[in-house]
């Protein structure tokens, strides 16, 4: 008989071999289900001593039912989906990776910026229309030194993507409450008010985590004072990102662009997702990949053997290393 029994609620790993060679030696079994909604998940793993999340929710109604469960430990950093006051109150520790993709983020944030700034994708398909001048772009290609770059967030993900913006000559400018004019120097960047970022910026960059604080904190009003040759990247939570308000926003040509990691809709969290759901999958300046801005091998090796380490932790009576409170 296991000592521990450990519950994947969903993985799109190909395996669980990471979470094995970690958990079993102490004794733990790893079950690997794939309740990615997070429906029936209380009943399907009632006999958990410790859950490792994935995309499926798990609020206070089911953490009320997981009578024998010490912890829920996050694949990756968001804790949006997990009710971390509930799990608390009924005596679980949750914990997320919290540093796993820092490069990764800011990478495909830069990258995808880059790209619209330069309206690659543009250019790709005039060509392949026949259309052969350098005009064929159909918009306005600024320089990247002393445009301006605005980070809604200057978390570590966003303080990474800073420094490397410097090599290029931006001037980096971001709003945060909680960070202070001081620190935001030390990092390179200028801290101005979110109207202000929202009216002078080149590139507008998402980068803050999802609360009901930032839920929709790019807006209607936003795209209103943003610049018609200005660009949105979002590689945080879709739903920092009101979607409709992008579609007019886009269709209108209030913006230029926009590149997103993820919609509102969240489709790995759904099970019957389909493009059509969203209207901006149906537009042309609109570059969407499939929140995979985290993704290198490393990373997903990384993510796995912290997430089950954290888990080992509290099964042996430790303490985790990256617990997460309310």
């Amino acid at each position: 008989m296991p000592r521990f029994k450990v519950y994947v609620s969903d993985y799109d790993y190909p395996d669980l071999d990471i979470e094995r060679s970690i958990l079993e030696p102490i004794g733990a079994e790893v079950i690997g289900l794939q309740c990615k909604t997070g429906e029936n998940l209380a009943e399907l793993a009632a006999d958990a001593d410790v859950i490792l999340q994935q995309y499926a929710k798990i609020y206070r109604d089911t953490i009320e039912k997981l009578k024998s469960c010490k912890a829920i430990c996050r694949y990756g950093t968001g804790v949006d989906i997990v009710d971390v006051q509930a799990a608390y109150d009924h005596g679980m520790i949750v914990t997320n990776v919290p540093d796993y993709s820092i490069e990764e983020v800011g990478d495909h944030s830069i990258t995808m910026g880059f790209m619209l700034l330069r309206r690659i994708p543009m250019y790709t398909q005039a060509t392949r229309e026949g259309h052969w001048h350098w005009s064929a772009s159909g918009g306005s290609i600024f320089r990247f030194r002393a445009s301006r770059w605005g980070i809604i967030g200057l978390g570590r993900i966003a303080q990474n993507i800073s420094r490397k913006l410097a090599v290029f000559g931006f001037e980096v400018v971001a709003y945060d409450p909680y960070v202070s004019a001081s620190l935001m120097k030390t990092h390179g960047v200028q801290k101005v008010e979110l109207d202000e970022l929202f009216s002078s910026s080149d590139v507008v960059n998402v980068m803050c985590p999802c609360t009901p604080e930032t839920h929709h904190i790019v807006n209607a009003e936003a795209f209103e004072m943003m610049k018609e040759t200005s660009v949105l990247i979002n590689c945080a939570r879709g739903k920092c990102v009101d979607n409709a308000a992008l579609y007019n926003a886009l269709v209108e040509g209030k913006i230029a662009s926009a590149g997103l990691d993820d919609t509102e809709e969240e489709p790995a969290k759904r099970q019957d997702w389909k493009p059509e759901d969203n209207p901006l999958f149906s537009l042309n300046n609109c570059f969407i990949t499939p929140h995979s801005a985290y993704v290198s091998v490393q990373a997903l090796e990384e993510c796995r053997h912290v997430a089950a380490e954290n888990a080992k932790a509290i099964l042996l009576g430790k303490a985790p290393l990256d617990p997460v409170y309310p």
